[in-house]
């Protein structure tokens, strides 16, 4: 329970230093240093009771909330709540955690009787991380993705990830030109593409065909930044399929 109370801490600091950051800079600095003690506390009693390394950094975590038929959830990490009252298609700050193994559930809002997900995942030492949470009904799951921010210099570059759960392989092609992505499958992320910056017209086709089903115009990628783009939502349904552009 303690680590509970520090790393409950650590996420509240995280939270309010990043609702200060750009409308008062002295708050933001004392909320982000108390965040860090807070981190340093819980970092501390993990590795005691995990036996990590005295000098490893903390992963970095962030949620997506992609369920298209969920509604607005809590998630709770090892019990301990860290967002409320979150709604589909929104993604959280990345928060700090020490490595190890952390139970993940998901509840509806106001609720903790029955779970709408529930799952451990193991963050790494260092590494950042999108946990999405994807699919309908039965075939839930938290899809654990890593993020990588490092692009070359002056370069962009981006990848797809599939999460409409309806939907089948897709291809992502310059508007009414050649495929860049071929058969992105679902919850598969691809690769990254570097890419020079830019800004184009894209569109989403089912893998295969010439036709697309979701238009994506005027796309601007800016240099030295990675992009992710999600494509949410259903193709036979509501909500609807929508891209969601993400970086890191």
């Amino acid at each position: 329970m303690q680590n509970n109370k520090y790393l409950y801490n650590a996420v509240l600091y995280d939270q309010l230093s990043q609702f200060y950051k750009y409308s008062n800079p002295d708050l933001f600095v004392h909320y982000y240093y108390k965040h860090l003690k807070s981190m340093n506390q819980a970092a501390s009693h993990m590795r005691s009771l995990q036996g990590a390394k005295p000098d490893s950094i903390p992963a970095r975590v962030r949620v997506l909330h992609a369920f298209p038929d969920a509604p607005n959830v809590d998630v709770y990490v090892n019990e301990t709540r860290i967002l409320q009252n979150f709604p589909y298609r929104d993604i959280s700050n990345y928060m700090s955690l020490p490595e190890g193994t952390y139970q993940i559930d998901i509840y509806p809002t106001g609720q903790q009787v029955q779970t709408v997900l529930s799952q451990k995942v193991s963050p790494q030492s260092g590494m950042l991380y999108t946990l999405a949470a994807a699919g309908q009904a039965k075939s839930l799951k938290l899809i654990v993705i890593k993020d990588d921010p490092h692009v070359p210099n002056d370069e962009t570059k981006l990848r797809v990830i599939h999460l409409s759960p309806d939907s089948p392989p897709v291809d992502i092609a310059v508007k009414g030109r050649d495929v860049i992505f071929s058969n992105a499958a679902y919850r598969k992320p691809t690769k990254y593409l570097a890419l020079t910056p830019m800004t184009v017209d894209l569109e989403v086709r089912a893998a295969g065909s010439k036709e697309p089903i979701l238009p994506l115009d005027g796309i601007t990628l800016i240099k030295n930044t990675p992009y992710s783009l999600y494509i949410i939502g259903l193709s036979q349904g509501s909500p609807g399929l929508e891209p969601l552009f993400l970086a890191p």
